[in-house]
């Protein structure tokens, strides 16, 4: 007989304490009876009511009930829909207090989980705090009983979608259009057959991305041209996988893009190519990568996960060679037409998957001056590794999960003998948790 385990019912009462500290994710941190309690909205120092959501052997979840002593970091959310809303959890918090904590967390991390005590930090980058974000995925979902459409991210712990007019940290090209957006929808036969919205925003276009489960009729495509024309976005659909993705609006369509004046290079790209959300952001990091590996004539780098070429064309402008190995086919594809587009002939493009086997690969054979590694959350574990195999002097390692860069940093100090010379945050994502840092390593 299988028995269900049937989950602790939680007490109704509102709950006194004084919260300790921030996690990862960006809850307050309390001990009620010696029990850690995780509490949504609430800052370390403050004192406050909490109610229970859920209660385990080890910890506990709660949510902000009532706030007696405030922190000083504290501030009033300009968005009506925080704590609703999945897409921002840092809302209440000072713009500057956000990257404090977030430096903060990563110095917490290296020591923690990489064990270093030494963590020399470098200035933040910041950018906008608001209407930054340049990419994104929003939800969709028809509601008989509402009659109508919504349009935006997930409520938090929820599979609903946010009842959204109008989205502050979006681009204001989509985030000020939510409401024109769900009611154009809400007129498609297939309204209640769209659950996706890919946006993707350049420097000059901006492109919507419609995942559709159905066909379109020829009144839906007229109505999505019609949309696309009046707003000025470039519209696609997608009826299938990533092969699927196909123009409706216009006829012909230039490429999205983004320039970095400082190295005087542009990149193309498709609306579904992965991208820095940040575009500001994005320009100072990318200094600041040249600053650190500091790339030189003579010099051969690596560039691991290297994507559409964000920073091989940039190292190209200086260095000898650079080879950019990323996982992904189509990626590949992008960067070496944008090197063609920039007339670099000193960059060459690989496609592996740096989490199996590269031993063998060609490009993982030579040898290197400096390396660059941009992972995704997963971190680079078995690329650092490997890095003795390449002899690198300085390796520069961009991330955008500081426990797995904390996990590497480690590797990379104890089993190839490099040293933490200096690292730091980034604003990638104002008004969220999500820490993105830099770190320089050096043998």
């Amino acid at each position: 007989m299988q028995y269900k385990l049937r989950k602790r019912a939680c007490p109704k009462e509102p709950v006194r304490t004084r919260v300790e500290s921030l996690t990862h994710d960006g809850r307050g941190l309390a001990r009620v009876e010696g029990k850690p309690v995780f509490i949504d909205g609430a800052l370390p120092g403050e004192e406050i009511d909490f109610i229970y959501s859920d209660i385990r052997r080890d910890y506990a979840e709660g949510r902000l009930a009532t706030v007696y002593i405030p922190s000083p970091e504290r501030v009033e959310p300009p968005c009506s829909r925080f704590g609703v809303c999945g897409g921002c959890s840092f809302q209440h918090v000072a713009d500057t207090a956000q990257i404090q904590f977030k430096q903060e967390l990563l110095v917490e991390q290296f020591r923690r989980i990489g064990g270093l005590d030494e963590v020399p930090l470098a200035p933040p980058l910041t950018g906008p705090s608001w209407g930054y974000r340049d990419k994104a995925r929003l939800g969709v979902k028809y509601v008989a009983r509402k009659g109508r459409v919504l349009v935006g991210f997930r409520e938090r712990s929820s599979p609903f979608i946010t009842d959204l007019s109008r989205c502050p940290v979006l681009h204001p090209a989509v985030g000020e259009r939510l409401n024109e957006l769900a009611e154009m929808i809400g007129g498609l036969s297939l309204r209640d057959r769209l659950p996706q919205i890919e946006v993707a925003v350049g420097e000059r276009r901006a492109a919507l991305v419609f995942r559709i489960l159905a066909d379109l009729t020829a009144a839906d495509e007229l109505i999505l041209r019609e949309f696309g024309h009046y707003h000025g976005f470039d519209i696609y659909t997608q009826r299938r996988g990533p092969d699927s993705v196909r123009l409706l609006h216009p006829e012909r369509a230039e490429p999205l893009s983004y320039r970095l004046d400082a190295q005087g290079v542009e990149f193309h790209f498709q609306p579904t190519d992965f991208t820095q959300v940040n575009i500001e952001i994005n320009r100072k990091l990318v200094d600041r990568v040249m600053e650190w590996l500091d790339p030189q004539p003579g010099d051969r780098l690596l560039d691991l996960f290297c994507g559409i070429g964000n920073f091989s064309l940039p190292l190209a402008t200086r260095a000898g060679l650079v080879v950019g190995v990323e996982g992904s086919v189509d990626a590949v594809q992008r960067a070496t037409e944008n090197a063609d587009a920039n007339r670099l002939s000193n960059v060459e493009f690989h496609a592996a998957d740096l989490s199996q086997d590269f031993e063998e690969a060609a490009w993982a054979t030579a040898s290197y001056d400096k390396i660059l590694l941009d992972p995704s959350r997963a971190g680079a574990e078995r690329v650092a590794e490997c890095m003795d195999r390449w002899g690198a002097a300085r390796v520069v390692y961009v991330s955008c999960n500081p426990s797995t860069l904390a996990r590497d940093a480690a590797i990379l100090v104890r089993k190839s003998g490099y040293r933490l010379v200096r690292t730091g945050v980034m604003d990638m994502f104002p008004q969220t948790a999500h820490v993105e840092s830099i770190a320089r390593f050096e043998k």
